[in-house]
């Protein structure tokens, strides 16, 4: 059940940074199908689109790939489920994302893959996922093109962790996120390239890059405002 998703202490942050029309906010400002066009694409955690000699590390067209970004309420607030992954996976070892992965042929759409993902990564049944829209694409220099699925999951699901992709599950309040004072400017070298961006430190958990990004997208939609 919601219950069992693990809260990582964090320092408190204000309940006002969520406007509690939140649920609303997201049907209307979400998109309602998946936006793949570059200029529209978002990379690591900034809102600014990767550059042409970004695109050209890639090699080719990224590979397709779609993520859930699951809001669900534990204890009467609002929270985002998130997952760790798995030390040992060849991509993005060790690092905090949402359930999802690749986009596989049988896939008929980005939402199917979220889907078929969630139920093998954490277990939950596509019966309490209903999706609300989607963000922008975000593309990393692994050679990824992901679209995020942002769904409200209905009470009653269960967390069925695949331990081969899945160290743990946690979750972080919407608040948390809306708040800016939760984030932090960080400045990375990845493939020869300086990436300026944002990072989420929460409890002992660092969330950057990607999920960092998608993050700060949905804080945008809900206050309206840009994080730059």
């Amino acid at each position: 059940m919601a219950e069992r998703v693990t809260t990582i202490g964090s320092p408190e942050t204000s309940r006002s940074a969520l406007p509690a029309d939140w649920l609303q906010r997201l049907q209307a400002g979400l998109l309602p199908s998946p936006e793949h066009r570059p200029e529209r694409w978002r990379m690591g955690g900034t809102r600014v689109p990767p550059t042409p000699a970004m695109l050209a590390k890639l090699s080719g067209e990224p590979v397709a790939a779609a993520v859930m970004v699951p809001v669900f309420e534990q204890q009467g607030e609002p929270h985002v489920l998130l997952t760790e992954r798995s030390p040992h996976l060849s991509h993005h070892a060790g690092q905090i994302s949402f359930p999802g992965g690749r986009i596989e042929a049988h896939d008929s759409a980005p939402l199917a893959a979220a889907l078929r993902e969630t139920a093998e990564e954490v277990g939950i049944d596509a019966e309490f996922v209903r999706p609300i829209g989607y963000l922008c694409d975000h593309v990393v220099l692994t050679g990824f093109r992901i679209t995020p699925v942002v769904a409200h999951l209905q009470p009653g699901f269960q967390l069925r962790t695949d331990a081969r992709e899945v160290a743990s599950v946690l979750s972080v309040p919407l608040r948390v996120i809306c708040d800016i004072g939760s984030y932090r400017r960080s400045s990375r070298v990845l493939h020869g390239f300086t990436i300026e961006g944002h990072d989420l430190p929460y409890g002992e958990r660092l969330i950057w890059g990607a999920t960092a990004g998608m993050l700060l997208s949905l804080r945008e939609l809900l206050l309206g405002e840009s994080y730059d």
